[in-house]
């Protein structure tokens, strides 16, 4: 065992969140890499601006500036931190000491927020531009499946008791419909946020007023010269609002919601033995009970989008308490809860990515169950058929009404098959309609318009959102655990 001290990752705690689970593209959009090389960026995007509009800034400043954007001395940063007791202030002094001849013009007039928010924005919106093409192709995959199974029965639920039947394809609908509600929420989000801009200490821009003697239209053209994003806010204290990170969070936590519920019907089809996951050729259900087959991905994504949606809680909070321009307990909360939610989100729609690539479908298992219901469904089309052929309603009715709690107690309290449409056949009464029962037994008759319904909804609603996303549609995903 290694020794406390000694660089050995395995003794060290890490996310499962990193190590386990999530993406490099998403890991990398959260890494101190990604994070400290914007920060020099930013700085170097400011020193352009403000060399354009007049300030004593050398092209070799700018250049050794740019030389040295990725030459990130992450050691001699953290040291200085540890001296300094402040994140911002050790960079500017790791980049200084690379860039001697800059080092006097690093980070000019701006506050802390002027690297942190700003940078905090950009990887918002890159998170965003991560996981909108990963659920449009969740989309897909689920589309191509309702598609496929348009036209196929299945019993259909409320309260999780029987109800009336849909079909396999329509009830994938449900959760598709509710994954592009998503995809719309996730959209707004990443195209409503903004840049901070460049406002000094507690949003004025008094420093950039003093740097440039009082020119309002020099301070003014800073911010646009140096912002990442297309607008920036109009006003802001030392941060950006804080509950822009509510609205981002919201709908991430949105999403985990219908991720919980798609997976959580899975698990119960499973259950039901009429839909599984996909299981791999090896792979063990349980450690003692080696026939079980669990639906390990998709309790994975209700495990994990429960903590998504929980993470909510944390900029809602956060927002609530902040001081006048900006109070520091913020950081730390949002260093946690904004690359989790990112992270968990990516995560789960990967996973729900492969689940959707390998949906196993039993149709023997569903018709079977169709026929254990349909004659007690079917009982008001034998109505109105008697009626058709002459017979009174209400005798009819008081007949099936015998018949069907005979059958139900042969179901219930002898564990048997409905004999319902074996009694009917077996009683003189409904002799008109005999030659009829298997017509009005016909299972495609009794879900309505769910096929048309599922071409219609795939066709207008469905297809047209995925297009921007088409050429990101390919590839499998194949899941490392």
């Amino acid at each position: 065992m290694a020794a406390p001290g000694e660089e050995d990752v395995m003794a060290r705690y890490r996310s499962p969140l990193v190590s386990r689970y999530a993406s490099a593209e998403m890991a990398y959009n959260f890494s101190e890499r990604k994070k400290f090389g914007t920060w020099r960026r930013l700085w170097l995007y400011l020193a352009q601006a403000e060399k354009s509009l007049g300030l004593s800034i050398t092209d070799e400043q700018i250049r050794e500036m740019e030389a040295n954007l990725d030459n990130i001395d992450f050691k001699m940063a953290a040291e200085e931190e540890k001296k300094l007791r402040h994140d911002v202030m050790a960079h500017v002094h790791t980049f200084a000491h690379c860039c001697p001849k800059a080092a006097a013009i690093i980070h000019l007039g701006a506050t802390s927020c002027y690297v942190g928010d700003n940078t905090d924005l950009i990887v918002l919106r890159d998170g965003f531009n991560l996981l909108l093409p990963k659920l449009a192709r969740v989309i897909s995959r689920l589309a191509d499946f309702a598609e496929k199974y348009a036209d196929m029965p299945a019993l259909g639920f409320t309260h999780y008791q029987p109800a009336q039947l849909t079909t396999v394809g329509k009830r994938c609908c449900l959760w598709i419909q509710d994954l592009c509600i998503d995809l719309q929420n996730l959209e707004r989000a990443r195209d409503d946020l903004r840049f901070r801009g460049v406002k000094g200490t507690t949003g004025t821009q008094a420093s950039f007023l003093q740097l440039f003697e009082g020119d309002h239209s020099k301070v003014r053209q800073t911010t646009q010269a140096s912002v990442l994003i297309s607008r920036a806010y109009m006003v802001t204290g030392q941060t950006y609002s804080r509950k822009v990170d509510i609205g981002v969070l919201a709908v991430l936590a949105s999403l985990g919601a219908s991720i919980h519920k798609i997976c959580t019907d899975i698990r119960l089809l499973a259950n039901l033995k009429e839909i599984e996951e996909p299981f791999e050729k090896d792979q063990i259900g349980s450690s003692a009970m080696p026939y079980k087959r669990n639906p390990m991905r998709s309790e994975r994504c209700c495990s994990l989008a429960r903590h998504l949606m929980t993470l909510v809680m944390d900029p809602l909070q956060t927002a609530a308490v902040q001081w006048f321009e900006r109070t520091l307990d913020d950081s730390a909360n949002r260093r946690v809860c904004l690359a989790e939610a990112f992270l968990t989100a990516d995560i789960i729609l990967s996973t729900l990515q492969n689940i959707s690539e390998g949906l196993v479908v039993y149709p023997k298992v569903i018709e079977r169950r169709i026929r254990q219901e349909l004659p007690f469904m079917a009982t008001e089309n034998i109505i109105m058929a008697m009626v058709k052929a002459g017979g009174n309603r209400q005798d009819c009715h008081e007949k099936i009404r015998v018949l069907s709690q005979q059958a139900a107690a042969v179901v219930k309290q002898e564990g048997g098959d409905n004999d319902f449409i074996a009694r009917v056949s077996a009683d003189p009464y409904f002799s008109p309609i005999h030659k009829q029962l298997e017509s009005l037994l016909d299972p495609s008759s009794f879900t309505g318009r769910a096929s048309q319904q599922v071409a219609k909804f795939l066709k207008e609603e469905v297809r047209p959102v995925l297009i921007p996303y088409q050429s990101k549609m390919g590839g499998k995903i194949e899941l490392a655990l």
